[in-house]
């Protein structure tokens, strides 16, 4: 094999749109390399509200296409990863004062019939003083409309993309940071990074994909050297996290008197997701959190609804993210189109760049293959789009068979509680057996770190899914953040230092 040799496609960014496309364009026959700065999923992948949805709200904004789109994109993805996607009813109280009951209907007629929806259930009008979701609302509501969209668990979709396309063929590198790029004739040479000793060097590619999402302008100005660049405009979503509010195992979709609207989402068990905000942001987006103003403004949205309020002393986490919207001129944040648009330069006359804007985490497989159309007329056609009838890692079981997934591992696995098992088949699917390999007893997992998280799980994700930290275990790999102690994260960071250096050649 070549020393240096030439790649197809370079992709910077390891979110969901620079793992999908790296699935995508390798799958076709492309030879790839992907570098993400961080971990994967660090950025806006993770810092999602956790929905496959057409974007309801988008129909006011006459977003139609991205609608549609996004509705059959909910079945195409459950079915190729029912393990980490799963469909979730939602509950839409009527709120007498805000959008009109006919308009709130013929918004879910739509929803209902643009998609092409197939096994998700229909729309229905509740009663809320019988039906079990009114309990935990004020008296006030008297009507709402139940509709259907899909769960998902962001970070974990991106990695087994990640996961998939390596398996493939594809390099994935994490902790390595495009530093800078320059043509080199027909060809691009890209010089990166490993954060983590310092040392550069040269990848080539005859095409770059920049799918830096919020850091895509940075990316131009700073490693290609264009100058005055201004695509995106940056708005900073965030979410709280408090004790259950509620038992049923539907969500809650709240209108606020601004127009603006949260989801209040069940969410790993014993919490309920509290989110999004929209607001305009101007800074570092490694650097954002939640502000004072956005926990009051969900504390009050929720709080208008719900019996028992949401107060700030109960929040157990928050996490904040940036989207990387096309500034399309829109004059508030919430109205900045969700769509997804490319950019090609240079494409004629020397080495291609092709640059990501927007789009949101349900469309990410139809941007993959909107990206390979124009790959294919840079670079000539390879294979043909794959993706929609692909499981992804884990996936490869009927969607409606999870039940009987998390049995088969219980059966194999007897030492395991049925908590756990879920877990694991939730997290991993069919390949939860290669997390708990040969073991015959919770002994055999290794050091048990808190919760139900042990060594055996801990070293599979480093050596099979670019794990390096406890924060890439704990709040993007399983979310067990939410159930270990300060202490016990710490001797996990620790254990995970002692690791150092075993991930690359086994992940790659």
């Amino acid at each position: 094999m070549e020393e240096n040799p030439i790649h197809d496609i370079f992709v910077i960014g390891g979110g969901i749109n620079g793992c999908g496309i790296a699935r995508d364009a390798v799958g076709r026959g492309y030879s790839v390399y992907l570098c993400e700065m961080n971990d994967l999923a660090s950025g806006t992948s993770s810092g999602s509200t956790k929905l496959i949805h057409g974007g309801l709200r988008y129909l006011e904004h006459y977003e139609f296409r991205l609608v549609r789109e996004s509705l059959m994109e909910r079945e195409v993805l459950w079915k190729n990863a029912p393990h980490i996607i799963w469909p979730m009813r939602f509950v839409l109280p009527y709120a007498q004062g805000l959008r009109p009951a006919w308009l709130i209907r013929l918004g879910l007629f739509l929803y209902d019939h643009i998609g092409g929806r197939k096994a998700l259930p229909a729309t229905r009008t509740l009663d809320m003083s019988v039906d079990p979701s009114g309990k935990p609302l004020k008296k006030l509501f008297k009507k709402a409309f139940e509709y259907s969209d899909c769960w998902v668990n962001d970070a974990r979709l991106v990695v087994l993309n990640a996961r998939d396309a390596a398996d493939r063929g594809a390099t994935v590198r994490t902790r390595a940071k495009v530093v800078s790029a320059r043509r080199d004739r027909d060809h691009w040479v890209i010089g990166v990074e490993d954060t983590r000793n310092g040392v550069t060097a040269d990848v080539r590619a005859r095409l770059i994909v920049n799918a830096a999402g919020p850091w895509i302008d940075h990316v131009l100005t700073a490693a290609v050297g264009q100058n005055d660049v201004h695509n995106v405009r940056l708005v900073q979503g965030s979410h709280i996290v408090v004790p259950k509010k509620f038992e049923d195992p539907r969500a809650y979709f709240f209108q606020n008197k601004d127009g603006r609207i949260i989801f209040a989402i069940p969410y790993e068990d014993d919490f309920t997701l509290i989110g999004t905000t929209d607001r305009d942001y101007d800074g570092d987006p490694h650097s954002v959190t939640i502000s004072n103003q956005e926990t009051d403004y969900l504390c009050a949205a929720a709080s208008e609804y719900f019996s028992a309020p949401v107060r700030r002393e109960e929040i157990v986490w928050t996490y904040s993210a940036v989207r990387p919207l096309y500034d399309d001129g829109a004059s508030k944040a919430q109205e900045a189109t969700r769509d997804y648009v490319l950019k090609v330069e240079n494409g004629d006359d020397s080495a291609p760049i092709i640059n990501i804007f927007g789009g949101k985490i349900t469309t990410y497989r139809r941007l993959a293959e909107a990206m390979m159309e124009k790959v294919e007329g840079l670079l000539g056609k390879k294979g043909k789009p794959w993706t929609s009838g692909a499981s992804l890692p884990g996936g490869d079981f009927p969607a409606q068979g999870f039940d009987s997934l998390v049995k088969s591992l219980k059966d194999a696995y007897p030492f395991v509680d049925l908590v756990h098992a879920r877990r694991l088949a939730r997290l991993y699917g069919t390949r939860a057996k290669a997390v708990l390999g040969v073991a015959r007893s919770n002994a055999d997992l290794g050091q048990k770190f808190g919760a139900d998280l042990y060594e055996a799980e801990v070293r599979y994700l480093v050596e099979n899914e670019w794990a390096v930290t406890a924060e890439d275990v704990l709040w993007r790999r399983t979310k067990r953040g939410l159930r270990l102690s300060a202490e016990e994260a710490n001797r996990l960071e620790q254990f995970m230092q002692g690791l150092a250096g075993t991930q690359s050649a086994a992940a790659e």
